[in-house]
C-alpha cells in the first residue's frame, strides 16, 4: 500500500483512545536513528526533500559520530482499518553514559520498540534498557533490524529474544530501518499491541516535564505528557515542586517540526514555552498544573543525575575563564546531568570542576564547549567522588585530589558499580581476568544461547573509567559489549600519590589511587615528566611520594657549561678547583631556583590517552 492511503493529517487534540506512546530503545550502534527515519517518511511528516539521514539527531557531534545525545518526541500519524491514529515517537539514545535521558523517555510511554541488530543480536545495553521498560511496566514489542545486511542470523537472534522475553520467536518482527522492509507491519503492530493512556480528562490538569532545553531565541522549551485535564494556550499554569507561575505563551506538538496547537489533553505529548529564561524553573520529573485549578499531588518524579566522574576543566589562555564559565551555564540549560563548581590550581590557574555520567559524557561535552564557544580547554585526568573519614569521625567528600585530607584516616570508600558483560563464551577466560586485575567480584554467569554468555561482576568505578571499555573491546575482537550502573559503595586502602618537583608539590599531577596501584603510577609519571620538562642549570628531583615516604624517583640532569675548554693540559689541582667552583654555584642556583613546568609539558601529562587519541584522528 502507498504511503499517502496510510497516512492522514496530524490529528490535534484528541481522543486518549486513538493515541500511542512508545520509543526504541536498543544498543548502541543498533539502527534506532534509521528506523526512526523510515517511520518519518512512510508517515508523510517529513517531505522527501527535507529528509536527510539521522533527522532527529539535530546536533552536529550527533551526525559526524552517528551517536544519539538527546532524546527527541515526535508525532507521526497512521491510519489503520479507516481509522487515523496518533502516535508520538521518542527516539533515545544507545550509550551507557546517557541511560538518564532514555528513563525519562520510557516514563513518558505505555510502549517500547526492542530494537536487536539482526547481526550482532543482544548486547549489554539491550538488557539494561529492557529491564527500565520492565520497570516501567511498559509493553514490549521485540523488532529484528538490518535483516537486509548478509551477515544477518534473524532466526537464531528472534529464538534469543523470544527466550529473553518470554514468547515466540515467530513474534519478533523482522525489519530495515535502511530498505523500509517491514516497517509498515511494524506501525499497524504498535497501534494494535499498545494500550491507549489513561487519564481522567475532567480532573485538574496534570503533565509530566520528561525533557527541557534551550532556544536562544524562545528561551526554555519543555517537553510534557499530558496525565490528566488539558492544558491550553494563554492559560496560567505553575510548576508543582517550585511553585513558580508562568503563562503560556505557546502550546503544541511536535511534528516533526514545532507545530502550536490549541491545547493538549490526556495521554498527548508536545511541548510548552513560557519564555522563561532560565531552564532550571522547568526541572525535568517537575509536574506542570493550572494555577487556577491545581492539582492536589504532583506525579512521581525521576531521581536527577547523579554524575560519576570528575574533570578539571581549565582554559589555556586565562582571559578566557569568564568565557568558559558563561558557556557552562549555557551548555548546563540543555544537559540537565552536568554540574560544575570554581576551582583553582596553582599550575593551571582557575578554571571549573565538572560532574559529568562518564567518559562520553566528558568528551562531548568538551568537544561542545570548543566547538561552539572556541575554547581551547585543557582537562585533568578524571576521577571519581570518595568519601573519607577522619579518625574523628568527621566525613569529607573528595573529587578532586587536592581536597584529600592530610590527617589520620580513619577508612575511604569508593564507588561501586554493577557491571553487565555480554560476549561469546570463548572469551570467558580474557573477561573474567580483566576483571580480576580490576578488583572485580563475580556476581554471576548466564548462557543466553550456546555461544553467548552474560557475565556480572561488581568492580570498583574508578577500575572502568579509563581504558576499561577499549581492553574489553580488544580482548574480545571487538565483539564484547559492557553496561553498568552504580551499586553503592565499598572501603578501599585508597592512598593520594603527590608528585613532587624539586620538593615542591605539584598539585595539578596528584592522584588519589589503590595501594597496589600507587607504585605504578608514581613511575609512569615521574618517567612521563622526566620526559617533558626541559633540563635546567641545575639537577631537578622528580619525586612520587605518598605521605612522607617516597615510592618513585627521577633526575633531570643539569645543562652543564665545559669549564675545563680554557685549560691546555697544567695542573690537575687547576681543574679540579674550576669543577669545585662551578659545582659550588649550582648548588647555590638549587637552594633559589625554581623550575618552570611549560604549559606543553602540562597538556602532555595530564591528557589521558582517549584525548589525545581522539585529537590525532582529526
Amino acid at each position: 500500500m502507498s504511503p499517502k492511503a496510510r497516512t492522514a493529517p496530524v490529528p490535534a487534540a484528541t481522543d486518549p483512545a486513538i493515541i500511542r506512546n512508545f520509543c526504541i530503545i536498543a544498543h548502541i550502534d543498533h539502527g534506532k536513528s534509521t528506523l526512526a527515519d523510515r517511520m518519518l517518511q512512510l508517515t508523510g511528516v517529513v517531505e522527501p526533500r527535507d529528509m536527510k539521514a539521522q533527522y532527529l539527531d539535530r546536533m552536529d557531534i550527533e551526525r559526524e559520530r552517528g551517536i544519539t545525545i538527546k532524546s527527541q518526541a515526535v508525532r507521526i500519524p497512521w491510519e489503520v482499518d479507516g481509522t487515523a491514529y496518533c502516535l508520538n515517537m521518542i527516539d533515545t539514545p544507545g550509550h551507557v553514559d546517557f541511560t538518564y535521558e532514555v528513563s525519562r523517555s520510557l516514563a513518558a510511554c505505555e510502549g517500547a520498540i526492542l530494537l536487536v541488530d539482526a547481526a550482532q543480536g543482544i548486547e549489554a545495553q539491550t538488557l539494561a534498557n529492557l529491564y527500565l521498560a520492565m520497570e516501567n511496566n511498559l509493553t514490549i514489542i521485540p523488532v529484528l533490524n538490518k535483516i537486509d545486511l548478509p551477515a544477518a542470523q534473524p532466526e537464531k537472534y528472534a529464538a534469543e529474544l523470544a527466550n529473553l522475553i518470554g514468547g515466540k520467536p515467530e513474534d519478533v518482527l523482522k525489519v530495515s530501518g535502511k530498505t523500509g522492509m517491514g516497517v509498515e507491519e511494524l506501525l499497524d503492530q504498535i497501534v494494535r499491541e499498545l494500550p491507549a493512556p489513561v487519564g481522567n480528562p475532567d480532573a485538574p490538569a496534570r503533565a509530566m516535564i520528561f525533557d527541557s532545553v534551550y532556544d536562544t531565541y524562545r528561551g526554555v522549551v519543555t517537553y510534557v505528557r499530558v496525565v490528566d485535564g488539558k492544558l491550553s494556550p494563554r492559560e496560567k499554569i505553575q510548576m508543582m515542586s517550585t511553585r513558580a507561575t508562568h503563562e503560556l505563551l505557546e502550546i503544541g506538538v511536535s511534528s516533526p517540526e514545532p507545530v502550536p496547537s490549541k491545547g493538549l489533553g490526556v495521554g498527548e505529548v508536545g511541548y510548552l514555552i513560557t519564555g522563561v529564561k532560565d531552564v532550571r524553573q522547568s526541572k525535568v520529573g517537575d509536574t506542570v498544573t493550572t494555577f487556577l485549578k491545581p492539582a492536589a499531588e504532583s506525579l512521581g518524579g525521576y531521581q536527577d543525575a547523579k554524575p560519576m566522574v570528575f574533570s578539571g576543566l581549565y582554559p589555556l589562555d586565562g582571559t578566557d575563564y569568564p568565557v568558559l564559565r558563561d558557556a557552562l551555564e549555557k551548555l548546563m540549560l540543555n544537559d540537565a546531568a552536568l554540574v560544575y563548581e570554581p576551582e583553582t590550581s596553582a599550575a593551571l590557574g582557575f578554571g571549573f570542576r565538572v560532574g559529568f555520567l562518564g567518559l562520553l559524557h566528558l568528551e562531548i561535552t568538551r568537544e561542545r564547549l570548543e566547538r561552539e564557544y572556541k575554547l581551547d580547554l585543557i582537562s585533568t585526568a578524571p576521577n571519581v567522588e570518595y568519601e573519607v573519614t577522619l579518625e574523628d569521625k568527621k566525613v569529607i567528600q573528595v573529587t578532586n585530589p587536592s581536597e584529600y585530607p592530610t590527617g589520620k584516616i580513619a577508612e575511604v570508600r569508593e564507588p561501586m558499580v554493577a557491571a553487565t558483560i555480554l560476549a561469546p563464551n570463548e572469551f570467558v577466560g580474557a573477561i573474567m581476568e580483566l576483571c580480576q586485575s580490576r578488583r572485580g567480584i563475580m556476581g554471576g554467569m548466564d548462557y543466553l544461547s550456546e555461544d553467548r554468555v552474560e557475565i556480572r561482576y561488581r568492580l570498583p568505578l574508578a577500575e572502568i573509567v579509563f581504558d576499561f571499555f577499549d581492553i574489553l573491546k580488544s580482548k574480545t575482537r571487538g565483539y564484547g559489549s559492557l553496561d553498568w550502573k552504580a551499586d553503592g559503595e565499598q572501603v578501599a586502602d585508597l592512598v593520594k600519590v603527590d608528585i613532587m618537583l624539586q620538593g615542591e608539590q605539584v598539585d595539578a599531577f596528584s592522584a588519589i589511587t589503590h595501594r597496589d596501584k600507587a607504585y605504578a603510577y608514581g613511575v609512569m609519571m615521574t618517567g612521563k615528566l622526566r620526559e617533558l620538562i626541559p633540563r635546567q642549570q641545575f639537577e631537578v628531583p622528580i619525586q612520587a611520594a605518598i605521605g612522607a615516604r617516597i615510592i618513585a624517583r627521577e633526575n633531570i640532569r643539569a645543562i652543564r657549561k665545559d669549564v675545563l675548554a680554557k685549560c691546555y693540559g697544567g695542573d690537575i689541582s687547576r681543574k679540579r678547583k674550576l669543577l669545585e667552583k662551578q659545582k659550588e654555584g649550582k648548588k647555590r642556583m638549587k637552594m633559589v631556583g625554581r623550575v618552570e613546568v611549560p604549559q606543553e609539558a602540562f597538556i602532555a601529562a595530564l591528557s589521558s590517552d582517549d584525548t589525545s587519541k581522539d585529537k590525532s584522528k582529526k
